[in-house]
């Protein structure tokens, strides 16, 4: 069977743009994503930022709504947005949702559902479908559609945040390794395939390899 590792954050709509694709190919086809979440950009390196050109920031959102309309799915930016941003624009350390989500992300990798839960969460924060995705049963019922327990995600969780920063951390020390900094990223036979619109190479170059359809139940 193939494999492949898939760098990914929930702060990203490019990353909710692929996750449906792929979760489709891993069902589809006889293949195994090794899901790796990391934390966004903005968590990692937030001075990346300061130096943009104020052009980088509007083609960004004119870009996100452009694709979103031609992949045909609905996009809001999220509110609240998974990674808070101080009021003089800085992002703090401490953050309220971001780790949470990148933490669950990796529980449910190691439970062989991280390709599920990625899909359905990221819809939840991004299709705008979701008034406050961060309250009451959302994240709980996204988790539910993915086919996991989320009460049992969390006390995992709980019970060992280090444990799990260290997985993200080893994960984005991988992914540089891997090719490249940004997300989504695939990594699939030592070849990076580096943004959402390198679905169509990353399963061409599979399919080079023997890519084969799993056989119907």
């Amino acid at each position: 069977m193939l494999t492949y590792d898939l760098y990914w954050s929930f702060r990203s709509p490019y990353s909710y743009f692929i996750a449906g694709r792929l979760r489709a190919l891993e069902e589809t086809f006889e293949l195994q994503c090794n899901v790796r979440p990391i934390f966004p950009i903005a968590v990692r390196t937030p001075e990346f930022f300061e130096s943009r050109d104020p052009l980088w920031f509007s083609y960004f959102m004119a870009d996100i709504r452009r694709e979103a309309e031609f992949l045909g799915l609905p996009l809001q930016w999220p509110r609240p947005d998974p990674v808070y941003r101080a009021p003089d624009g800085s992002y703090p350390k401490e953050q309220p949702h971001i780790h949470r989500l990148t933490y669950l992300g990796v529980a449910a990798a190691e439970r062989g559902r991280g390709l599920p839960f990625l899909d359905e969460v990221s819809r939840l924060i991004w299709s705008g479908e979701t008034t406050d995705w961060h309250e009451g049963d959302h994240l709980r019922l996204a988790t539910e559609r993915a086919g996991l327990d989320y009460g049992e995600l969390m006390s995992a969780v709980e019970a060992d945040p280090g444990r799990y920063r260290a997985i993200v951390e080893e994960s984005q020390a991988a992914q540089r390794a891997g090719g490249h900094y940004g997300v989504p990223m695939m990594v699939f036979d030592g070849e990076p395939f580096f943004g959402q619109d390198r679905f169509d190479q990353l399963k061409w170059r599979m399919e080079q390899k023997g890519l084969k359809r799993r056989a119907l139940p």
